[in-house]
């Protein structure tokens, strides 16, 4: 991972932004930018007039030994407080301008308490300012390294519906799958689940986030499947819904058209589109088939360290496709105490338009 290079450039975004330095407390913006994975942590970043002092990570004696593995282009300092405060007493002790700067702060990550603390101990020698998400923004588009591991990780996620196709049966527990499918990725090598397995089945599968419960699958019916795996640290994730027994015309069609949606939106993937214009997309498919008020989520979001991430693909977002993103495409339709199906991706935006990097067999499945 080019951690230098993350750093360099988030170095030169501070002065564009009127920062002095940014205090980082988001843990996976601190894995991206140097690489540390423990639990407790905080980076200060500051701009390019101290080249002495790029980067310090802030953290505990418990990681003393993981933090001099792990980091790269930081200065390590152990504290026997918290992180943050550690590192604001650092800036009150090292500001050698002589006058009040601005530190940056990850305004989403840093409860009011403790902004207030910060500021006490900072005493004027430094004013917080909620910065702009620049390392969120430097996130949405993946580099090489990133790319193959995010490749690894849906290919090992996406071998797990094999599983599932095995262990789907009338009485089984949809807790059942989803221990099959998780000791599987476990086995295979995974650090852990992207999220706890969504099993879903009969009427729960209008349950749009229906974790795998202590249901007994029904003999007739729906079943969706939302899994996915971290592995070296990336996320994956995958949605394909099955049905138990003979479908009937209209779940058969449902299905349809979810999968219609789907494709719809994969098609208005490409550098340049908004994120809006892909949810769009879909959208239109489910509002020509009277289906539009099931679908009450999103189309899609980025993924990578998170199994959320920047951009989110949803009415209203301006946020503009580019080529090294990685997005999924997830429409579904959801009838309250009825059904629901859901068909999911993870598609990478190319410079000619996107590539589906999940298997493409989407035809429903009878089981």
């Amino acid at each position: 991972m080019d951690h230098a290079g993350r750093l360099s450039r988030l170095r030169s975004a501070l002065g564009e932004n009127g920062l002095g330095s940014l205090l980082i407390a988001h843990l996976p913006n601190v894995h991206y930018l140097c690489g540390f994975t423990g639990s407790a942590a905080a980076l200060l970043v500051i701009d390019r007039s101290s080249i002495d002092r790029a980067a310090i990570l802030f953290t505990d004696g418990r990681y003393r030994a993981q933090a001099k593995e792990e980091v790269n282009g930081a200065k390590i300092v152990i504290a026997r407080k918290s992180p943050l405060v550690a590192a604001a007493e650092w800036l009150a002790t090292n500001n050698e301008r002589r006058k009040s700067t601005t530190v940056g702060i990850e305004p989403e990550s840093i409860t009011a308490g403790m902004r207030d603390r910060l500021a006490a101990v900072l005493k004027g020698r430094a004013r917080l300012r909620s910065a702009p998400p620049l390392v969120e923004c430097a996130r949405m588009v993946k580099d090489a390294a990133e790319i193959l591991r995010i490749r690894r990780a849906v290919e090992l996620g996406a071998s797990l519906f094999h599983i599932a196709r095995k262990k789907i049966r009338p009485g089984v527990t949809e807790v059942e799958v989803a221990a099959a499918m998780e000791y599987e990725a476990r086995c295979a090598g995974a650090e852990g689940m992207s999220f706890p397995t969504i099993l879903a089945s009969g009427t729960r599968s209008a349950i749009v986030h229906g974790r795998a419960s202590g249901a007994r699958i029904p003999r007739r019916g729906f079943v969706v499947c939302d899994f996915g795996v971290i592995l070296a640290g990336y996320c994956s994730d995958r949605t394909r819904t099955v049905h138990v027994g003979r479908p009937s015309g209209e779940a058969q069609r449902l299905y349809e058209t979810v999968l219609e949606a789907q494709q719809a939106a994969i098609a208005a993937v490409r550098p340049g589109a908004t994120a809006a214009e892909v949810d769009g997309a879909a959208r239109r498919v489910l509002r020509k088939r009277k289906l539009a008020r099931y679908f009450t989520h999103s189309t899609g979001h980025g993924l990578g360290l998170e199994i959320h991430e920047a951009p989110r693909l949803a009415e209203g977002q301006t946020q503009k496709l580019e080529p090294g993103m990685f997005i999924t495409i997830e429409p579904g339709a959801y009838v309250p105490g009825k059904w629901g199906v859901r068909i999911e991706d993870v598609v990478m935006v190319t410079p000619s338009g996107c590539e589906v990097l999940t298997p493409t067999d989407k035809e429903l499945i009878v089981i």
